[in-house]
């Protein structure tokens, strides 16, 4: 093991470099994939009749498929039909496509652990069904979801190394590339990498039980 060499300034920062990548293929997959699963969790609570049910279809169907084969289909398969996407926006859109799934049925569950006493008290008090729905349930549904929504922020983050199969040049490849050059390099790269994962993981837990004590 080589950790002079390993962590020389150029491999450090050709790591953070990819890591970069990560982070920002991570933020907006977060932020696209939770608008839409706040979407398709509120349509699927109301159940919209004919809506829901296909909504429904299309969530389990993507729930029960590898992130792995989204990313091929969004990389490979795409440009049969005339869509063309680069490798970054490829990614991007395979983890929105995967993550939404994924969210949608947190908010949905969230939504729908709220208590009917409190929907009707609502009602009552003169709030149509919207209003209740923005006002009491899903203020409400939102403080509960917290932790299960930030696990899987957390997963999507990790879920980025999958792109390496579609070379996108992300942390993952960039430490094949820095490992390619000596073998030496590689159980020293892969800790860094560990190291990297760790820390934003880590503050994400951090400030999701931060968030989950003071809604307590």
């Amino acid at each position: 093991m080589d950790f002079t060499g390993a962590y020389a300034p150029s491999h450090l920062t050709f790591l953070l470099e990819g890591f970069l990548v990560t982070l920002q293929v991570a933020f907006l997959s977060i932020v696209f994939s939770f608008t839409i699963a706040i979407i398709v969790g509120v349509v699927r609570y109301a159940k919209i009749p004919g809506v829901s049910q296909v909504l429904g279809t299309i969530v389990e169907l993507i729930r029960n498929l590898p992130l792995l084969l989204i990313i091929f289909f969004t990389y490979f398969a795409l440009p049969e039909v005339g869509i063309k996407l680069d490798k970054f926006w490829a990614a991007v859109l395979a983890l929105v496509i995967f993550e939404a799934a994924m969210l949608s049925e947190i908010v949905r569950s969230g939504l729908t652990s709220v208590e009917k006493g409190q929907i009707e008290a609502a009602r009552s008090s003169g709030l149509n069904y919207v209003q209740t729905l923005w006002h009491v349930v899903l203020p409400q549904a939102l403080r509960r979801m917290v932790p299960p929504i930030v696990s899987q922020f957390i997963s999507l983050l990790k879920d980025t190394s999958l792109a390496v199969v579609i070379a996108l040049p992300e942390l993952m490849n960039h430490a094949q590339i820095i490992n390619g050059r000596n073998v030496n390099y590689v159980i020293p790269t892969f800790l860094m990498v560990a190291v990297m994962y760790f820390v934003v993981n880590y503050a994400l837990s951090v400030v999701s039980k931060r968030l989950e004590n003071k809604h307590a």
